[in-house]
């Protein structure tokens, strides 16, 4: 019987010393297979207790060496696994002092810019923004601007349809419209209505079917065409330079008469003449008018008592001009080497 329990205590010191030599996982998978397997040698003892009297003393020892040789066993294969993690994360570790990739900032469009400077600028003349709607009806896009179902013009301003009454704006004079007609008590109107207006055009690079406006309109007592220049005036040169004149041509549109197309002298050049302006030393920004009597009757105003004058500004256009852009679809394409030539607000 003693010579059983000593071989479990030498089985025991042996187990410990050689698992102290253990030095990678393949060896502690050896140690297991050999010590503490099923069939390894600390469970095998076991198969001796038949021939022990003693019992509790033979079984007291076995499990004294395989509870010694487990926990040290489990103590081991903790400490080659953490040594492992610890070589891996050496072999990819970061070198934190090295420069970090670049990143490209976003920009602000163009577009975008051109809007947001006009609208700072009549905000501090004391306008109001109206933005208006995107789908609009054909009695505020046409008919009560002065274009009845079957005028001419409709025909330079074929747009795209949702069935017979609904249709993407063609101008954001609709808005102007709206603002007219759901005052109920007629009041005083200054207003501009910045957005997109659509048309059917071939997209070549001066055409778009897609493209932006800043429409103005003032509506009160004794407004005539030189509250409409000298607007225009100070606009121009908020705009494009102190320096900066303007110029009158007579036009038609439906919704204003008297109409002017409106030049602004050449920023490029200072009115010398150079291939930005043609040579004309004078450079088209926008439209305007007077408004029609038969608008403002249309929308509820007394044309005996109120008058008025509107504008359209071509965002693109100006944009295009101010940047010297050769190509109207780079608004939209979102190509950031075309976005990254602009300020950053």
């Amino acid at each position: 019987m003693e010579d059983y329990i000593l071989a479990a205590e030498e089985l025991r010191k042996e187990a410990l010393a050689r698992l102290e030599n253990v030095t990678d996982e393949k060896g502690l998978e050896e140690f297991y297979v050999a010590y503490l397997a099923k069939k390894g040698s600390i469970p095998g003892l076991m198969i001796h207790m038949k021939d022990v009297a003693d019992k509790a003393a033979f079984g007291a020892a076995v499990n004294k060496a395989r509870t010694e040789v487990t926990a040290s066993y489990e103590e081991k294969k903790a400490a080659l696994a953490e040594k492992a993690l610890n070589a891996k994360l050496l072999s990819e570790r970061i070198d934190i002092t090295l420069p970090a990739t670049p990143t490209k900032t976003g920009h602000v469009n163009p577009y975008r810019l051109i809007i947001d400077e006009v609208t700072d600028i009549f905000l501090q003349m004391g306008y109001e923004v109206c933005e208006g709607r995107d789908v609009e009806t054909d009695k505020f896009n046409f008919e009560l601007l002065n274009v009845p179902k079957d005028h001419p013009s409709r025909d330079m301003q074929d747009t795209f349809y949702f069935g017979d009454d609904y249709l993407l704006r063609t101008q954001t004079s609709a808005a102007q419209a709206h603002k007219m007609s759901e005052m109920a008590e007629k009041k005083p109107i200054r207003m501009i209505a910045p957005g997109k207006a659509y048309r059917r055009d071939d997209d070549d690079m001066t055409h778009s079917h897609q493209f932006a406006q800043i429409e103005g309109l003032v509506v009160d007592k004794g407004i005539s065409i030189a509250n409409l220049k000298a607007t225009l005036e100070l606009f121009a040169k908020k705009m494009f330079g102190q320096k900066r004149e303007i110029r009158l041509r007579s036009s038609y549109f439906p919704f204003t008469e008297p109409s002017v197309e409106v030049d602004v002298s050449c920023f490029n050049c200072g009115g010398k003449g150079c291939a930005m302006c043609k040579g004309t030393g004078w450079i088209e920004i926008l439209g305007a008018g007077m408004v029609n009597p038969r608008v403002l009757e249309a929308c509820g105003y007394d044309p005996e008592v109120y008058s008025g004058f509107a504008f359209g500004v071509g965002v693109e256009r100006v944009a295009m001009l101010r940047y010297g852009i050769d190509d109207i679809r780079r608004f939209y394409q979102n190509d950031f080497r075309f976005l990254k030539d602009y300020p950053v607000k």
